[in-house]
């Protein structure tokens, strides 16, 4: 299988080095996807922070230039809404979407409205400097760059049509301290059309168990329209 694979807030592709090195012995293929504003030492245009749409077309690109298959899309945390417009935009490309904590929006959603008060705060306090760029949280790799405020306020656009039915897998790490998943979770562990995995460690499961992480998405069926 070829897993692209999307980044939350602040991260880069990097992310995913220990997840896609399992998968890659493993017999996967894996792109791990730095999005734009977000890399480690490419000019940054701090005048024009790029916006959710801008995100979306990237990926989107990406996905378009596969012709591996079958192919999963994942996202992990803000990743979500950007594999959600993907997937709305090129559903008949892919064979899995992958949530991994993740926001999971409808048509409007942005992920300011889904998160929780404590990321909104945080949200606000780290893009005082200048309203532009929301800077790297406390406790993030160095090689975390600030988020461009515009992606986490902008509402998606869905046209609630996919193509074709699509393995969607949710992959929640557990209930931990200020998490907007919790819910989310609960309400998909009823939903026929998902399957749901905890892997409780935490929001940045990549970083904390990406062992797990790789073992769950290796043992992802082909999925069956």
């Amino acid at each position: 299988m070829k897993f692209v694979m999307v980044p939350g807030g602040w991260q880069g592709g990097w992310v995913f080095d220990s997840v896609g090195a399992e998968l890659h012995r493993a017999g996967h293929h894996v792109e791990a996807v730095t999005l734009s504003g977000l890399e480690v030492d490419a000019p940054v245009d701090v005048e024009r922070p790029p916006n959710l749409d801008a995100h979306i077309d990237q990926v989107a690109e990406i996905i378009d230039l596969c012709d591996e298959a079958p192919l999963a899309l994942c996202g992990h945390s803000y990743g979500g809404m950007v594999i959600a417009g993907v997937a709305d935009r090129l559903g008949d490309r892919l064979d899995q979407l992958v949530f991994i904590d993740a926001y999971v929006p409808d048509d409007g959603d942005s992920c300011w409205s889904l998160t929780s008060d404590s990321f909104r705060e945080l949200f606000v306090a780290g893009a005082r400097a200048d309203g532009r760029w929301v800077a790297v949280p406390d406790g993030l790799d160095p090689r975390a760059r600030p988020h461009p405020m515009a992606s986490f306020v902008q509402s998606i656009r869905l046209g609630g049509k996919p193509s074709r039915a699509l393995g969607r897998t949710f992959i929640s790490g557990g209930a931990w301290t200020g998490s907007p998943f919790v819910n989310l979770a609960e309400r998909l562990r009823n939903d026929s059309g998902w399957r749901v995995h905890e892997i409780p460690v935490g929001h940045n499961i990549a970083r904390r168990d990406p062992h797990s992480l790789a073992a769950v998405l290796g043992a992802l069926p082909p999925h069956t329209a």
